[in-house]
């Protein structure tokens, strides 16, 4: 009786494995070789359907905002629309999400965290307008924009590259993040 026991304990433990694998699958981080720095944003819910009830929690949310793409080590400034199911999320300090394009120098796809589980990303569409020439950053509390010219001369002073990996600037002994008047770090 106690090996029957045994092995249907192990079999029980099997299947929670395998189901916890399969829920946590999602999109493949590998397969999206840019980065997105998003700076400001606004959203709107919507429902696909008419809710039956004020609880009911909105399908999808939309809205617009402004960002950086980091791709061949260039950054490019855009504009963009986005829907997404979870919601948008803007990066926190020198953080950039996970992106790749959709539809060349239109739509990009980013991998955002799930709320509540930053461990499940979520696929978001975002429809771009794209500069070669200007990039946004913070300054003084607000978005403000520059040229990328300046931004790819502070990154390769700073060594930041977030395709890379190199995600956190490295500062010169005694310089502050916000030193450089063109190019402030984020509030």
């Amino acid at each position: 009786m106690r090996p029957i026991f045994i092995f249907a304990l192990n079999a029980v433990a099997g299947s929670l494995l395998l189901s916890t694998v399969a829920l946590a699958s999602g999109p493949d981080p590998a397969k999206y070789p840019l980065r997105v720095h998003i700076l400001k944003f606004t959203s709107q819910s919507r429902h696909s359907r008419e809710a039956k009830t004020q609880s009911d929690s909105p399908d999808y949310m939309d809205g617009m905002g402004v960002a950086d793409l980091f791709e061949n080590g260039q950054p490019r400034g855009f504009q963009f629309t986005y829907s997404c199911i979870g919601g948008m999320k803007a990066s926190g300090g020198y953080a950039s999400f996970p992106a790749r394009w959709k539809k060349r120098e239109k739509t990009l796809e980013i991998l955002l965290p799930e709320t509540g589980k930053p461990w499940n990303l979520e696929a978001c569409e975002l429809h771009a307008e794209i500069s070669d020439e200007l990039v946004y950053y913070w300054k003084n509390g607000s978005v403000a924009v520059e040229g990328a010219a300046v931004l790819k001369a502070w990154m390769t002073k700073h060594q930041y590259d977030p395709e890379k990996d190199q995600n956190e600037p490295v500062m010169a002994a005694g310089e502050s993040e916000i030193s450089d008047p063109q190019v402030a770090g984020p509030d």
